[in-house]
C-alpha cells in the first residue's frame, strides 16, 4: 500500500455484461499502468492467472507484458515504465483494458479526475462496485450468461456439474467493498515477469 497525496479516480465496468459489474478505485497519482493492471484484478476479484493490455482513447499505444521473444505484432510497451498520469486527462478520459485473450473480458477504464488523498489513509482504495465478477475461465461474456442460466435451473442437465465447477456455490449479485484487500504491485511483477523493471 502507498501513501500518497493525490489520488486518481477511475470507474471500471466490465463490458457486455447485463446487470453490470463494476468498481470505482482511488490509486495513488504516481502509479504505472503495471500497478494500475494489479489495482484492477484485485478489485475486480480476478486471479491474474492471463495477459492483459491497456488501450487508451487517443493513443495507438498497447500497454502491458511485451513478448520476451519478440513475437509481439502489437509492439506492447512495457506498463511498470509508463506512468497512468501521462495518458489521461479531462480531454482523455478513457481506456479500455482487456484480460485473458482468450476469453477477451473488455472493461471500460474512466478517468474520474484527482483528489486529495486522506490523511493516513493508504491507497490503493476501492470505494464502491456492485456484483461479483465471472468466474475465471467460464469462457467470456455468451457463456458466462449461459453459466448463470445453468446454475439458476436445478433442473438443467449441466446443473450440478457446473455447480461443482464453481465451487457449491455462486451468488453473481454479491459484492463488498470493504473485503477488497490489494497486493503490492512490485511483488506481483517480480512473480509475473521476474527480475528488474527494466
Amino acid at each position: 500500500m502507498v501513501d500518497s497525496t493525490k489520488v486518481i479516480q477511475f470507474k471500471i465496468e466490465l463490458l457486455g455484461v447485463d446487470p453490470p459489474i463494476w468498481r470505482r478505485i482511488q490509486v495513488p497519482e504516481g502509479y504505472s499502468f503495471w500497478d494500475l493492471h494489479v489495482a484492477i484484478q484485485d478489485a475486480m476479484g480476478w486471479r491474474d492467472y492471463h495477459l492483459h493490455a491497456f488501450r487508451v482513447v487517443g493513443s495507438e499505444d498497447v500497454i502491458g507484458i511485451p513478448d520476451k521473444e519478440g513475437d509481439d505484432p502489437l509492439e506492447t510497451k512495457p506498463g511498470w515504465k509508463l506512468r497512468v498520469f501521462d495518458y489521461f486527462t479531462d480531454q482523455v478520459p478513457l481506456a479500455v483494458y482487456e484480460y485473458d485473450f482468450g476469453s477477451s473480458w473488455i472493461h471500460e477504464i474512466r478517468f474520474e479526475g484527482f483528489h486529495d488523498a486522506k490523511p493516513g489513509t493508504s491507497y490503493p482504495m476501492c470505494l464502491e462496485g456492485e456484483r461479483h465478477r465471472p468466474p475465471e475461465d467460464c469462457g467470456g461474456v455468451h457463456a458466462y450468461h449461459d453459466l448463470l442460466k445453468t446454475l439458476a435451473d436445478p433442473a438443467h442437465p449441466d446443473h450440478a456439474s457446473m455447480l461443482e465447477w464453481v465451487g457449491g456455490s455462486f451468488d453473481s449479485e454479491f459484492f463488498d467493498a470493504g473485503g477488497i484487500t490489494f497486493d503490492n504491485p512490485v511483488e506481483r511483477w517480480r512473480k509475473a515477469v521476474g527480475g528488474s523493471e527494466e
